[in-house]
């Protein structure tokens, strides 16, 4: 069988475009991310938190001493508002949160109310675990 000169061509031209498919493919592969094993990382306390937003106001906004301790005080009165405005919702949104409790064992039967409880109290170790053993609010659902 005698090929002619288009047909050697073609045959040419289709095993370079499948080396460059497979080495497109090759590539992709060998540069595909993979998962890591590593630690979360635990978020700065609040403390550590404040003094990298001060260090870093100070550094780019080249603020002086006196613009520093100015800084610190309002930092301080927001800090100050918060907590009060947080000592008042955190009530009315336990109760909230108890009233959903209520009413979820109110249609569960006493089986369902004992499994429910024990969702409940894993769901909440959960969070704790989750939260380095700081309490933290109940969520969505529970």
């Amino acid at each position: 069988m005698k090929l002619t000169r288009s047909a050697i061509v073609l045959y040419v031209g289709l095993i370079f475009a499948s080396g460059a498919v497979l080495g497109v493919f090759g590539t992709r592969l060998y540069n595909a991310s993979t998962v890591s094993a590593k630690a979360v990382q635990t978020p700065p306390s609040p403390e550590e938190f404040r003094k990298m937003v001060v260090a870093e106001y100070k550094r780019r906004l080249q603020l002086s001493d006196d613009q520093v301790l100015k800084v610190n005080l309002i930092l301080d009165e927001t800090q100050a508002r918060f907590n009060e405005i947080h000592s008042k919702t955190v009530p009315e949104l336990q109760a909230v949160h108890k009233g959903q409790i209520d009413r979820i064992n109110q249609m569960l039967t006493p089986t369902q109310q004992s499994e429910y409880e024990t969702m409940r109290k894993e769901r909440q170790e959960q969070r704790q675990k989750q939260h380095g053993g700081r309490p933290s609010g109940p969520g969505p659902g529970f």
